[in-house]
């Protein structure tokens, strides 16, 4: 069977049995941030496993796009070596939400694998949670499986589990036995690792919550969630010892094989080929879902994917960019079953293209000198590389230390990290001392610092202005010993402000993080004066006009966070926000378009904590104990030990949560108000769709708000003055007039329509003869196409037995419309062709249906043309 077969036999049989087809969800996470890919089919269903929202069904079906490169999720290492791992699959999966449960699935995983699929019954091996009496029994009473093929593991193995607490349950996977030739290895046997045993399907049974004390409670609505790889299983059913030999990755091979040279071979002589494949389809599918190489989180992950596929492409020999190449191959492939691929292919290339570009500056001759650093230690009988080494590659070639952990375990060494972490500060240590310039790897700017180890110290919560001294700078970036500038992160902005020194004021335009430090931007024209300020005090000093408007909208974010969840549901989670000082900009899940009626009175929540003056307070408290007084955490961040909570109340009391004095609680680093009465007002100046799943609203508070509601007012004022509706509802003589409006405009296309059949009639008698059929043609003033259409209908009702053609130019283009008795339709003649072959004089196009066909153009100098040929292409068309 082809992939194509595999993936559409799966989908149809459960089709079949009830199940709802859902189409893969991206591969960047849209409504989980506790996510950097989508990894598995589960995942846009989590919130239905976590009670947070329903679904107007109960049985699904579908094929995921997976990448798993990260956590316990990762199988990068195995990727080439390895003939089943990948750092991109599809996941073929069914799913039951509080309906079917483990005889269903176990039943039907059986008969589509032995009955559709017609896999040997006598290779087929399930495992079962040890406790599981159940699965067991039913693996047994159920199916015809081999009595001694249903084999019971530990929690290791067979349970799985969301977190540490929540949804969790047995599971029950299914292995095949490959024969001998994958393994001789008489222990070869499932569960052991062997490449003669693998896993095909993993069916998990949700039927428990863990609680935080470690117990389980059966769950009140029980549900199923199965995985099986579609590579394997498409390897598996056509005989391959690989899935490199399926034709999912076959004519990518093809592809490289020709950009090289080189053919593909088995073995580890083919695991360049292997890797390039595999990491070919991981990128694109990723930048085609939204996903960007970078520094930091996902796009750190594929730049490292794409820095590994690179350095592989020149173990083939191929020196110049050529991964973007295979782009088109993967869209020939996959573009019909996953469109994205289709829409977005072009840009995937280029960015691809611009990332090997990029590191090809520089691998080649980083290559050579890793390889004399590896011949070098293998000839000592050295088992690592020194962390000397290791630095001259990241700090001469730009080799991140984990490429060149990776590139070292496949000579079997390690990497003395310790040792390169001791040569980074050293380098450090001499630039310091000589004064020399040190350059860093998250800045391309040369960093001069007093002390590089000391951190900064940040007064901003407390203090908008204070005394300090100058560490260091890079570029135009300041960095200060202590500062109360407030570096932009959690979504607020950075602060601006001045640096004052020698009754000189430098701009600050921006603050951002720098390698831990906070970077304070200043203006190009003063950029010059930053090296003579190291070592000085001066005086930092943030802009009130730009801070405080800022601290307005981030509590607002926290009321707003509240009020939604109050008024939408407690399954609203904040998504993202961007805290500015005009204005707010706040990301939420919700599954639908709030109302007006929910919008104002979400609006009217945050008003009320306003205008209730309550107390906002910062409090340092253990993660766990915030955690337990309901403080919100946003997914996906990670937390020290200690966190920062903001609490919103009557009090500055640590009451338990629900308390009536307790309004809100967030864990947040941002700047806040003392007193929500600070804020003063707040109102959603709109509410849009910002991605599957996920609202935003932008918001304004304060005199920003006020100006805004000012600025509606005139509006309405001037609405008012324009209708004379002083003492009267605006709106409703609005609606009176535009009620007026329709009326005349009906009357105006009855009396046209009036106008326009005695116009047709008068055209329709003065028809000519062709071959026994009347053709009436002639030039109409309309102001639309719809109007052409109804002047045309008219003309066919007028000829009784006909062709009509009409001429015009409407907003100065040409148009034309043919139409055709009923009589002449049934004998078979069309307008579609006639108005094809007459568009051509007016240097366009166009078609339609046989009893009506319209065209556009660019010149309106044909349109005499057209009058004049009518009856030469009439006749054409009735002799043929």
């Amino acid at each position: 069977m082809t992939s194509r077969e595999v993936r559409d036999s799966f989908i149809e049989f459960f089709r079949q049995r009830g199940h709802t087809f859902v189409p893969s969800a991206p591969l960047v996470p849209q409504d989980d941030p506790t996510l950097l890919f989508t990894n598995a089919g589960m995942n846009q269903f989590k919130p239905i496993f976590l009670d947070l929202e329903k679904r107007d069904y109960t049985r699904a079906a579908n094929t995921q796009k997976c990448i798993r490169v990260s956590g316990k999720h990762n199988d990068l290492e195995e990727v080439g070596s390895s003939p089943y791992h990948h750092t991109f699959f599809e996941m073929l999966g069914n799913w039951s939400f509080g309906d079917y449960f483990k005889r269903e699935a176990i039943v039907w995983a059986w008969e589509l694998m032995t009955g559709i699929w017609r896999m040997p019954k006598d290779k087929l091996y399930a495992t079962v949670y040890e406790e599981d009496d159940e699965a067991e029994r039913l693996w047994l009473s159920e199916t015809d499986i081999v009595q001694d093929h249903v084999l019971r593991y530990g929690k290791k193995d067979n349970f799985w589990e969301m977190g540490e607490t929540g949804p969790c349950g047995p599971c029950s996977e299914i292995h095949i036995d490959r024969g001998a030739e994958f393994d001789e290895n008489p222990e070869a046997f499932v569960n052991t690792g062997s490449p003669r045993f693998i896993e095909l399907w993993n069916l998990v049974f949700i039927q428990f919550n863990r609680l935080p004390s470690g117990q389980l409670e059966p769950l009140p609505a029980k549900h199923v969630d199965t995985g099986a790889g579609l590579e394997r299983i498409t390897a598996v059913l056509g005989g391959k010892r690989s899935n490199y030999e399926t034709d999912l990755f076959i004519p990518l091979m093809k592809r490289i094989e020709d950009i090289s040279g080189k053919p593909y071979v088995t073995g580890d002589g083919g695991i360049a080929h292997r890797v390039i494949t595999d990491h070919v389809r991981c990128l694109t599918f990723a930048i085609c879902d939204g996903a960007m190489p970078g520094n930091e989180g996902r796009g750190y992950v594929l730049r490292r994917i794409l820095r590994r596929a690179t350095r592989f492409g020149r173990k083939l020999d191929v020196h110049e960019p050529f991964i973007y190449k295979l782009v088109p191959i993967l869209v020939n492939q996959m573009g019909e079953v996953f469109p994205e691929l289709k829409a977005h292919h072009h840009h995937a290339s280029l960015v691809i293209k611009a990332e090997e570009e990029h590191f090809g500056k520089t691998l080649d001759r980083g290559l050579e000198i890793f390889e004399q650093i590896v011949e070098a230690a293998k000839k000592a009988a050295q088992n690592s590389l020194s962390g000397e080494d290791v630095f001259r590659l990241y700090d001469t070639f730009g080799f991140p230390l984990d490429l060149t952990e990776l590139m070292a375990r496949e000579h079997r060494l390690q990497v003395d990290i310790e040792g390169f972490q001791l040569a980074m500060e050293a380098q450090r240590e001499r630039a310091r001392k000589a004064g020399r310039f040190a350059y860093q790897a998250d800045t391309d700017e040369p960093t001069i610092l007093l002390d590089p180890s000391a951190p900064d110290v940040f007064v901003g919560y407390e203090q908008l202005e204070t005394e300090t001294i100058v560490n260091g700078y890079a570029g135009r970036q300041l960095y200060l010993q202590t500062t109360p500038f407030y570096a932009e992160s959690g979504g607020q902005v950075g602060d601006r402000g001045h640096i004052v020194a020698d009754n000189v004021e430098l701009p600050v335009v921006d603050v951002q993080f720098d390698r831990g430090l906070r970077a304070h931007i200043i203006a190009e024209d003063n950029a010059g004066l930053l090296p003579e300020l190291v070592g000085r005090s001066v005086l930092a000093r943030v802009s009130k006009i730009h801070r405080l408007p800022t601290q307005y909208n981030h509590t607002a974010t926290h009321l707003l966070h509240r009020a939604l969840r109050e008024t939408l549901g407690e399954h609203v989670h904040q998504q993202g926000s961007l805290v500015a000082p005009d204005y707010v900009r706040f990301d939420y899940s919700h599954f639908q378009k709030p109302t007006p009626d929910e919008l104002a009175h979400v609006e009217e929540r945050v008003n009320e904590r306003i205008r209730e003056n309550l107390l906002v307070t910062a409090h340092m408290l253990p993660l766990k104990r915030a955690q337990e007084l309901g403080a919100m955490a946003l997914f996906g961040e990670k937390y020290a030990e200690k966190v920062r909570m903001i609490q919103i109340g009557t009090t500055d009391e640590l009451l338990p949560w629900g308390d009536k004095h307790i309004f809100s609680r967030e864990l947040c680093g941002g700047c806040h108000v003392k007193r929500t009465g600070d804020i003063g007002l707040f109102i959603i100046r709109a509410e849009t769709a910002a991605a599957a799943g996920i609202r935003r609203i932008e918001a304004l508070t304060g005199a920003a708000a006020l100006h805004y509601l000012s600025a509606r007012s005139r509006i309405v004022d001037a609405f008012t003055d324009e209708l004379a509706s002083h003492g009267s509802d605006p709106l409703d003589k609005l609606r009176k007039i535009l009620e007026e409006k329709k009326a005349l405009e009906k009357e105006l296309a009855k009396l046209k329509g009036s106008m326009g059949g005695a116009e047709m009639k008068s055209l329709a008698a003065q028809a000519m003869d062709i071959d026994g059929v009347k053709l009436a043609r002639g030039r109409v003033h309309v102001d639309s196409l719809d109007h052409l259409k109804e002047m045309g209908d008219a003309l066919r009702d007028a000829l009784g037995s006909g062709i009509g053609l009409l001429v015009a130019l409407i907003d100065g283009k040409p148009h034309l419309a043919c139409v055709v008795t009923p009589d002449l339709v049934a004998k078979g003649v069309d307008a579609g062709p006639i108005i094809k072959e007459l568009s051509k004089r007016i240097g366009g196009g166009g078609g339609g249906k046989a009893h009506l066909a319209t065209a556009g153009g660019r010149v309106p100098e044909g349109l005499d043309k057209v009058i004049e040929d009518a009856p030469r292409a009439v006749r054409e068309l009735l002799r043929t």
